[in-house]
């Protein structure tokens, strides 16, 4: 099984959510929140917002946890063919500065500020509707029931 640890920036501003593109290797490109993969020795709460920086240009600051999900992808449904375990940590962060541009050689694009309602259209992956339900619930112990995945919402 193959293990990743990440952190996932939701910027909410009047109404609407700030997505990228995600251009994955192989397969169809589908629309996701600013984050990634939290580096060797690096802490989530840095990580949030170099991810932010990295895809989108914005600068940020983190406002609060919202909470963290840990899911298990099967191998039928992963892309390498294996069983992969995601923990994702996801931060409300408020955009201060920068200036909104596409990730320079990166795996995302086309960052977009996105209305809310508008979301349930877009081929997205599940940790959109993740990020969004936090963000709207803020559970008190920061644990997001389960989200199905299915039609538009991709892993």
């Amino acid at each position: 099984m193959s293990f990743r640890l990440a952190a996932y920036a939701v910027c909410i501003e009047d109404g609407q959510v700030l997505l990228a593109r995600h251009i994955p290797a192989s397969g169809e490109t589908n629309w996701t929140l600013p984050g990634g993969k939290v580096e060797h020795a690096e802490d989530p709460f840095d990580a949030v917002t170099r991810e932010l920086a990295e895809e989108t240009g914005y600068h940020g600051t983190t406002e609060r946890l919202l909470g963290v999900d840990s899911r298990v992808i099967s191998a039928a449904a992963s892309h390498s063919g294996a069983e992969h375990q995601n923990v994702g940590i996801f931060y409300r962060v408020r955009v201060t500065g920068g200036q909104l541009r596409p990730e320079p050689n990166g795996a995302t694009t086309e960052p977009t500020w996105t209305s809310i309602p508008d979301v349930d259209r877009l081929r997205r992956s599940s940790l959109v509707d993740i990020g969004l339900a936090l963000a709207r619930t803020l559970p008190a112990t920061g644990h997001v029931a389960a989200v199905p995945v299915g039609g538009l919402v991709q892993h």
